[in-house]
Order: structure tokens, then sequence, then C-alpha cells
């Protein structure tokens, strides 16, 4: 839990929008970690394991909840609740540096909410959390070929909605 905690809370949190609930489904992940290991495959990377159970539980709220994923990398760097920094940010920055870094995270996460569920979890997988094609094929249930060609249709999506804003 030390070791993944902090990506995997994060990770959900990008997914579901909701710290709370993303703190919930952490411990949810690491219970079925613990229930199962058993049913761990040693071949194979335990990250790619623990992300595939943190999607489905990620993607089983946004069903039960009957809401679209958001993703917010403005809270990213800071709470909701007081703005405190949870996460590494620059705490030192020229303050139009600092500015300039949350009206691009503000655009940036406004981009990603309009891409589709499918395409979203992808580009979240590869773009914020840097997961290879194989661990994100192994993390969604799906073969190299589909995570590509979707990670192309969500960068050319993403890339054609947020093209207006930096011209």
């Amino acid at each position: 839990m030390k070791r993944y905690g902090r990506r995997i809370i994060n990770y959900v949190y990008r997914i579901i929008g909701d710290r709370d609930r993303a703190e919930d489904l952490l411990q949810d992940t690491f219970i079925r970690v613990y229930r199962n290991i058993h049913r761990f495959d040693q071949s194979r990377k335990f990250s790619t394991w623990l992300y595939t159970i943190a999607t489905n539980l990620a993607k089983n709220e946004l069903r039960n909840t009957r809401r679209s994923p958001l993703l917010y990398f403005q809270d990213f760097f800071f709470r909701k609740d007081d703005r405190q920094m949870f996460e590494a940010a620059d705490s030192v920055g020229r303050p139009d540096d600092n500015l300039y870094r949350k009206q691009l995270a503000e655009l940036v996460a406004k981009a990603v909410e309009k891409l589709p569920e499918r395409h979203k979890l992808i580009f979240t997988l590869r773009e914020t959390e840097g997961k290879s094609y194989e661990e994100i094929s192994e993390i969604l249930g799906c073969n190299i070929g589909t995570v590509k060609s979707r990670l192309n249709r969500a960068r050319a999506r993403f890339a054609q909605i947020i093209e207006p804003y930096l011209k």
C-alpha cells in the first residue's frame, strides 16, 4: 500500500472525479488484492494486476452512479476543500508561471472530459500514468492493437478539442 497507494488513488480519482470515493475504492482495491493474492500470476507484473482491479472498481463506480467520468487535472495539484497541495507541484514558481500552469491544467481537463469513456481510460493510463501498451492491454482486457487504435483516436480527438484554445 505504501508503494502504490498514492498512484492508485490519484488514478482512480482522475477517472471518477470524487476524492472521497477514490479513497474508498483504494481500500477496496487492496482488500481484493489481499483476498485474491493466491490468484496472482507471478509471471506478470504486480502493478498491472493492481491497476486492473482499480480500473474495474472505477468502471463499476461509474456504472453505479450513472455519471460520466471526469478528469480534473487541476485537482491533481490541489484539494477542493482547502486548496492544499497533495501531489508534487512547484510551490516556489513565479505567480505568472503558476497561473499559466493552472489555466493550462483546466484547459486540458475540459478537453479530456469530452473524450468518450473508453478513450478517456486509455488516454489517462498512457499519458498520465505512463503505462505501456502491454500493461494497458492487460488492465483493460483488450488486445494491443485495440489499445493503439483507441489511444490514437483519443489523441486525435483531444488535439481537435484543444486546438482552438491554443491559437
